[in-house]
């Protein structure tokens, strides 16, 4: 078995894949202050629940855009699986995916996950969507190359935002609403977050696509994915295991790589 995790600056995605299938999945806030034995116990009570032992996991894998939880999670890995895992980020990411890009270093791992799980299912051209704690819009051409992309604020940022500098407006669910037209204060924030999230991404990709001039696929993923592709005319695809799946796919390629 082999143990993924993805972490994000507000949520961590854990997984386990039984060869090529992905068997369990686990969502956990992501704390930035938590040491390796806190990780290890918590993640022995996740596994508990499923049936599985530490001694199942022949392979850990981890993806990270919080360089200060590394230090806990490579030591927790070594202590409770005594493995060694494998960090995506230390090698150069042209080691598993082709650039038309000036400073691949720069470009946060997930992304760079995203990218080889998109490529490797989906084909190309494609623009990648991911919607975390930013929203990111990645570029790969048809030759397969990463070429660049866009960072907006993600959605519950941009809320919080709006709450936290508006005195008189209320912390709200981001869910589709009635009506576009709100009739309340919070049908209208409700308005706002859902249409204006749907239509940006609309408005981006038809202007990635007018400045490529091709016609790539547009694949989803991350928190709201499902909920923002309801409205988007122009998102394609939704997968919510993507970045998953590259870590399984990346683990692999550096392993074939090393043997």
């Amino acid at each position: 078995m082999l143990f993924v995790l993805d972490v994000g600056n507000t949520n961590t995605v854990l997984g386990v894949f039984e060869k090529d299938q992905l068997k369990h999945e686990w969502r956990i806030k992501t704390d930035h202050y938590k040491t390796e034995d806190e990780f290890g116990i918590l993640i022995k009570s996740l596994f508990d629940h499923r049936g599985i032992g530490f001694s199942d996991i022949k392979g850990v894998v981890i993806s990270s855009v919080v360089p200060q939880i590394m230090f806990a999670l490579e030591k927790m890995s070594r202590d409770y699986f005594n493995i060694e895992p494998c960090v995506i980020g230390k090698e150069d990411a042209t080691t598993y995916l082709k650039m038309d890009y000036p400073t691949p270093k720069e470009i946060g791992a997930d992304r760079v996950v995203n990218a080889v799980a998109a490529i490797e299912e989906y084909g190309a051209p494609l623009i990648i969507i991911d919607f975390g704690t930013a929203t990111t819009y990645c570029y790969i051409n048809e030759q397969e190359e990463y070429c660049g992309g866009i960072i907006t604020p993600g959605i519950n940022i941009s809320m919080d935002a709006l709450y936290s500098k508006a005195s008189k407006l209320s912390k709200i669910e981001i869910e589709e609403p009635a009506n576009v037209i709100g009739k309340s204060t919070t049908e209208a924030m409700k308005s706002g977050a859902y249409y204006g999230s749907a239509a940006m991404v609309d408005g981006i990709v038809n202007r990635i696509k007018n400045g490529v001039q091709s016609s790539p696929k547009v694949i989803a993923t991350g928190g709201q994915s499902f909920l923002v592709a309801e409205e988007s005319a122009t998102i394609e695809k939704v997968d919510a295991h993507l970045t998953l799946k590259g870590l399984h796919l990346i683990y692999h390629k550096l392993k074939e790589m090393t043997s």
